[in-house]
C-alpha cells in the first residue's frame, strides 16, 4: 500500500473533500460531548474505571455514565466519581458516611468496595471528608469492559498512535461509491 502515491493521485478537490469530511466528524464528536455535559450536568459525563477498587460492582475497563445535578442530594451507598486536589485522575468509589451540619451543608466519606480502608488516605493532606464541590458525577449506568480500549491506549502509546494513523488514513483515502 503506497499511501503517498494514493495521495498524489487524488485531485485537490477530492483531498479537500476528505479533509472537510474528517473535520466534520471531529466537530460532530465535540458537539455531542458538549451536549452530554449540558444534559447530565457533569463536567465529564462518561468515565472509564481504571482500577479494581470497586470490584465486584465495577471492573477495570467498565465505562460509567454520570450525572451531577446539584439539587439532587448525595446519599450513603451511592457511587460517586470525585477529584481530589493534587490528583489529575478522578476516583470512582462508594459513599460510606454522610456528615450533615446544622446549616444544611454536608460532607461525606468514600471507600472502594474492594478496599480495606476508607479514602481518607487519598484525600489531600488534612482533609477528612469530601464536599459536593469535589464530585464530578454520580454513576447512573455502565457498559462492561468497553473502556478497555482507553486503558490499552494509555498503557501502550505506540498502539494509540498507530490506531490514530490508520483511522486518519482511512478517512482521507476512503472514496465515495
Amino acid at each position: 500500500m503506497d499511501l503517498f502515491g494514493d495521495l498524489r493521485r487524488m485531485n485537490r478537490r477530492q483531498l479537500f473533500y476528505q479533509v472537510l469530511n474528517f473535520a466534520m466528524i471531529v466537530s460532530s464528536a465535540l458537539m455531542i460531548w458538549k451536549g452530554l455535559i449540558v444534559i447530565t450536568g457533569s463536567e465529564s459525563p462518561i468515565v472509564v474505571v481504571l482500577s479494581g477498587s470497586m470490584e465486584p460492582a465495577f471492573h477495570r475497563g467498565d465505562l460509567l455514565f454520570l450525572t451531577n445535578f446539584h439539587d439532587d442530594p448525595i446519599r450513603a451507598g451511592e457511587i460517586v466519581v470525585f477529584k481530589v486536589e493534587g490528583r489529575d485522575i478522578p476516583i470512582v468509589h462508594r459513599v460510606m458516611k454522610i456528615h450533615e451540619k446544622e446549616n444544611g451543608n454536608f460532607k461525606f466519606l468514600t471507600k472502594g468496595d474492594n478496599n480495606e480502608v476508607d479514602d481518607r488516605g487519598l484525600y489531600k493532606e488534612g482533609q477528612n471528608w469530601l464536599e459536593k464541590k469535589d464530585v464530578v458525577g454520580r454513576a447512573r449506568g455502565f457498559l462492561p469492559y468497553v473502556g478497555m480500549v482507553t486503558i490499552i491506549m494509555n498503557d501502550y502509546p505506540k498502539f494509540k498512535y498507530a490506531l490514530l494513523a490508520v483511522m486518519g488514513a482511512y478517512v482521507l483515502l476512503k472514496r465515495e461509491s
